[in-house]
């Protein structure tokens, strides 16, 4: 019984010793998201606060790289390619690190963004981009450091950093009306092969106009005489209109096609559909 007690009594202690106490962190962590334009841009960083003390020229000195928060550097990431301070930032994660000054601040987009605090060693060719911003006074103090997506401006929007009374903005200039030029163009040159293939098959298996579906596919196959899985749901179209004779041809057609590409399931297909419709 001694014994038993005795175990007890030994991991009662062992678990008191590995047991924790979690408090609240002095910095704590903010992961921000934020769409811009069609781009997704992410913000991590931790947020230190004033506590009665002197921020910027004191705490977080003037002419020196500042990791822009606490603990580990402040990171942003961007799902898309954007422009920063005249250049072309690619798709993303990067760190920001700013070098504030009384007037103004300079914010680089770091591409290595797995430092704690700023880099050991500043290596120059890292530098995706830089830019000089102004240091703006704000009429009221914020206790503690804070970073917002601000001033959108149809695409492009600023990341803010705010912290005593002073707000600075980095502007972030997306790609969104390149992407959204592509696409208009794309669009207004017409829809492609497989545009009218796709709508051709969804009003075909969800019951919609069949002599819509019938149009749309057989421009698809004029685009695209070779793929026999345009073919071969042409022959569906046509079978559900009511032209046998159209479909009989289109699936001969679809499974000569899938023959040649060795392609066994879409012939067998073909085959049932043929024999289905007494062409075999």
């Amino acid at each position: 019984m001694k014994k038993v007690i005795l175990f007890i009594a030994a991991v009662a202690m062992t678990a008191g010793v590995s047991a924790q106490i979690e408090t609240p962190a002095a910095s704590p962590f903010q992961k921000i998201e934020q769409k811009i334009g069609l781009t997704d841009v992410t913000v991590e960083y931790s947020r230190p606060s004033k506590k009665g003390r002197t921020i910027f020229g004191d705490l977080v000195p003037y002419a020196k790289m500042w990791r822009t928060g606490a603990n580990k550097n402040t990171m942003i990431t961007f799902s898309d390619a954007v422009m920063i301070g005249g250049k072309e930032v690619k798709a993303g994660t990067y760190a920001i690190f700013t070098k504030p000054n009384a007037t103004n601040w300079d914010i680089y987009v770091y591409t290595d963004s797995e430092n704690w605090g700023t880099p050991e060693k500043w290596d120059d060719s890292k530098v995706a981009a830089m830019v000089s911003a102004p240091a703006q006074p704000m009429p009221m103090s914020i206790e503690t450091f804070t970073m917002s997506f601000d001033d959108f401006k149809g695409s492009d929007a600023n990341l803010g950093m705010m912290w005593d009374n002073v707000y600075v903005a980095l502007p972030i200039k997306t790609m969104t009306d390149k992407a959204v030029s592509a696409s208009i163009d794309k669009v207004m040159a017409g829809p492609g092969a497989n545009d009218y293939y796709s709508a051709a098959v969804y009003y075909l298996e969800n019951g919609k106009d069949i002599n819509q579906a019938k149009t749309w596919i057989d421009k698809a196959v004029a685009m695209r005489g070779d793929a026999f899985w345009y073919q071969r749901q042409q022959s569906l179209i046509y079978a559900k209109s009511g032209d046998k004779k159209g479909a009989i041809k289109a699936a001969k057609s679809s499974m000569a096609l899938a023959e040649k590409e060795g392609n066994a399931d879409y012939v067998a297909l073909n085959k049932k559909s043929l024999m289905e419709w007494g062409a075999l």
